[in-house]
């Protein structure tokens, strides 16, 4: 059985996956080109490839497997009309993002940012204004693998977790869980709103004016899924007032996020570049899902993080 592999592993984890039993071709995403020996390709291992390779040019592919959570690179109608199997890294990054989104909310609770400012200055003040988080309600849009290991870590601070999903199921971690129809109700009781939902049609603009209305004055809002998942403009507006009292922001509507974006000069927002998922421990996981779903491929056993491409998950 002939796989093509798009990510550069180790020679030892390329030894241990032909040890399955697979023919291994490897070409690297940069330099992907069409050739007859992936032409018969039955396993593809990539991020997004998509670009540069027109799945319908091999035509005995039957399973993806991608190394990312997301699946928006993914062409989705070639997926469904040929019912190719698509798994995803989910989980993946789920411990360096949670751990990202504890760090931020902190940072932003106890005014990290203008410490730093202080120490670059050699400035000795003394800032009175900090908060707990201890009893606030943390709120996430979205309760999946990352969202879970969030508030598996939030749960040592004394915190109330809440969550907000399509249809309302209970959550591991989670005190409490709503379906994504009463999310404007729900936000009014957050102190921080995190935003974790997969990007869709229907997740497009989700957090928009109206929900905007809804939250506290002085809430903070973090973003580690998609930017496109926030009506940008309606946030920069609603940082300006203060409805936002603080932001952090890993992702972005248009990413680099363009330098004339007002989001760059506000004293408010944390930015980073689309960089909460980095661990030095990401390479093993990408090995890690491609090995055990390879494993149960070849072996006609269920794979694991299978998606439903209807729903987007």
């Amino acid at each position: 059985m002939k796989a093509l592999i798009t990510f550069k592993y180790t020679d030892e984890e390329f030894k241990t996956l032909k040890e399955l039993g697979y023919e291994i071709i490897f070409q690297d995403e940069k330099d992907l080109t069409f050739s007859d020996d992936i032409k018969d390709a039955e396993v593809l291992v990539c991020f997004d490839p998509f670009k540069k390779l027109d799945i319908d040019m091999l035509p005995k592919l039957k399973w993806i497997q991608l190394l990312s959570a997301g699946i928006n690179q993914v062409p989705v109608d070639k997926v469904l009309k040929r019912n190719i199997i698509l798994t995803n890294n989910r989980g993946g990054y789920s411990i360096p993002i949670a751990e990202w989104i504890v760090l931020k909310t902190l940072e932003m609770y106890k005014n990290s940012w203008e410490f730093y400012k202080k120490q670059e200055n050699k400035e000795w003040k003394v800032d009175t204004s900090l908060f707990e988080i201890y009893g606030e309600t943390i709120g996430f849009v979205g309760t999946g693998s990352i969202a879970q290991e969030a508030a598996k870590r939030f749960e040592g601070f004394g915190v109330n977790i809440v969550g907000v999903n399509a249809t309302g199921k209970k959550a591991e971690y989670f005190h409490e869980c709503y379906s994504t129809n009463r999310l404007n109700e729900v936000v009014s009781k957050w102190d921080v709103l995190v935003v974790a939902a997969p990007y869709t049609d229907k997740t497009h603009h989700l957090i928009n004016e109206e929900v905007f209305k809804n939250i506290k004055d002085g809430t903070y809002l973090i973003n580690i899924a998609r930017g496109s998942i926030i009506d940008e403009k309606a946030l920069i507006e609603n940082l300006k007032s203060g409805k936002i009292r603080k932001a952090a922001l890993d992702v972005f509507e248009a990413e680099p996020l363009p330098k004339d974006s007002p989001l760059w000069d506000m004293d408010n927002v944390i930015i980073s570049p689309h960089n909460s998922w980095a661990s030095e421990m990401n390479a093993k996981r990408r090995y890690e899902i491609a090995y055990k779903n390879m494993k149960k491929y070849i072996n006609s056993e269920k794979l694991i993080n299978v998606i439903d491409i209807k729903k987007g998950y």
